[in-house]
């Protein structure tokens, strides 16, 4: 099943993952038109950013700049419920990150399957799998009932946290939280 997943993001095609906190929906972050089929999927404004789930926190170092703190942050709580904000080290689409602050959420997932997916895959911008707006899916099958066959590939799993991550803007002097979620910062 990993293997028709990554096939379908180096098709461009939008699948579906069970993460740590609520259902995804994800594809290739650098690739235009699949972003741009993810936000017309779920009816996401376009000033709304997408995050990046990378595999480990080595993968992430690829992609993005990490402070001491960020990274002892990381260290802490990686895999889990923490989205850091940092600046990328890479040229990233104006649909993943805050297109004028040029940043960047990243975070690993504690999902088995997730992680499996992203070891293979590469880091993926993901989403909750939801329309914009509405309630989060929990797993493959609310998922499926929401968005049918715009999806290639529904991954089988359940997100046990059932809420979303917490986000710390690290990329500046000060940190700051700009989404309360499981984890305390």
């Amino acid at each position: 099943m990993i293997e028709d997943a990554v096939a379908a993001i180096r098709r461009g095609e939008i699948l579906g993952l069970p993460t740590d906190t609520v259902y995804g929906v994800g594809v290739d972050p650098i690739n235009l038109d699949a972003m741009g089929r993810l936000f017309d999927l779920k009816g996401r404004p376009d000033h709304k950013p997408v995050g990046v789930l990378v595999a480990t926190l080595g993968q992430a170092l690829e992609i993005v700049e990490m402070s001491d703190y960020a990274r002892l942050l990381a260290t802490q709580h990686w895999p889990g419920a923490l989205t850091l904000v940092v600046t990328p080290k890479v040229i990233i689409s104006d649909w993943v990150g805050h297109r004028q602050r040029r940043t960047i959420g990243v975070r690993v997932p504690d999902h088995p399957t997730a992680l499996e997916l992203l070891t293979a895959s590469g880091p993926l911008a993901v989403t909750s799998a939801n329309l914009s707006g509405a309630p989060e899916t929990m797993n493959d099958i609310d998922a499926r009932a929401v968005f049918g066959d715009r999806v290639a590939v529904y991954l089988p799993g359940t997100a046990p946290g059932g809420m979303a991550s917490t986000v710390v803007d690290v990329s500046g002097v000060t940190p700051t939280v700009l989404r309360e979620g499981p984890i305390s910062i």
